[in-house]
């Protein structure tokens, strides 16, 4: 059995997402998600004040983790900004979600913040920074700014959309993004 000294906070913010992802906000309670670690309930007050503090921990996790960590990990690359862009939704579209309960972890945030003020802040500044990242990188392909923010928006949108259909079977999110990639690089190319 796991104890409280073994688990770190990240164990319990992967496991609060796991209890968004399948169940919703309302599904983030200290003793479920205790449940689902096989440990006690105090195991979490070890590492939260209390329930609001884990929810707010796990939205400052999320904006680092599935945004500045892969946006510092597609700079360090130093490729050209087409290869840099095309890292960038190999990055967005590989297995780390795993562990925060998949594909469908973004769209809980997004369905969060629906109801919640902090999270639609949080999200607002993910999806700002996200766009402008990428914006940022088409227009080092040779996009207009106008066409770079409009390619980004088309991009993001997609990426967003092609997660809900890609959990249903109905899409191969990696491949359909990088088809929908390609592109819209070729079609910046011929201006």
């Amino acid at each position: 059995m796991t104890t409280k000294s073994t688990l770190t906070s990240d164990d319990w913010i992967k496991a609060a997402f796991r209890a968004l992802t399948t169940g919703g906000v309302q599904a983030i309670r200290a003793e479920a998600i205790a449940r689902d670690l096989k440990v006690s309930k105090g195991s979490f007050y070890w590492h939260f004040k209390d329930v609001p503090d884990l929810k707010a921990k796990m939205l400052a996790h999320w904006a680092s983790e599935a945004t500045d960590a892969i946006i510092a990990e597609v700079e360090a690359s130093q490729l050209p900004a087409e290869d840099r862009l095309r890292l960038l939704v190999l990055a967005a579209t590989d297995d780390r979600t795993l562990p925060y309960g998949g594909l469908l972890a973004d769209s809980a945030v997004r369905e969060w913040a629906r109801f919640d003020a902090v999270a639609a802040t949080t999200l607002k500044s993910v999806d700002e920074r996200r766009l402008g990242y990428i914006a940022d990188l088409l227009g080092h392909c040779g996009f207009s700014a106008k066409d770079g923010r409009s390619g980004a928006s088309a991009l993001y949108g997609a990426l967003i959309g092609l997660e809900a259909l890609a959990a249903s079977g109905l899409a191969d999110l990696r491949a359909d993004l990088l088809r929908l990639l390609e592109a819209l690089l070729g079609s910046g190319k011929s201006r």
